[in-house]
């Protein structure tokens, strides 16, 4: 199964563990003390993030190291931009008419 990032962002144990890893990179267990969900969880957890190239697992002697890899939130961030251009332009029109509303009641006062 081909996963995305937004599929990976979408849990929200997912997103804490990202958030963990914002910090540092932790071993498996290291990653799963800071949850209360069970390790086995928190390894599929990490697989899919790791499918979806937000983490690497970096094998070091007898440990397995996870590291986050943000650049892949890119995508989102375009997918993002994109509504919020489009909010800002609806806002800006509102603006616009709101404006024009007070100079005609403006207007219509003074006569």
């Amino acid at each position: 199964m081909r996963r995305d990032v937004f599929q990976a962002i979408a849990d929200p144990n997912r997103r804490a563990i990202l958030a963990l890893l914002s910090q540092q990179r932790l071993t498996l267990n290291g990653v799963a003390e800071n949850f209360r969900i069970s390790r086995p969880a928190v390894s599929r957890h990490i697989k899919i993030l790791k499918e979806c190239g937000l983490v690497v697992v970096i094998p070091q002697g007898r440990e397995r190291f996870v590291e986050a890899r943000f650049d892949k939130l890119e995508e989102v961030t375009r997918w993002v931009e994109q509504y919020r251009q489009m909010w800002e332009d609806r806002f800006n029109r509102l603006d616009d008419v709101l404006e024009q509303m007070k100079k005609e009641k403006n207007h219509a006062l003074k006569k």
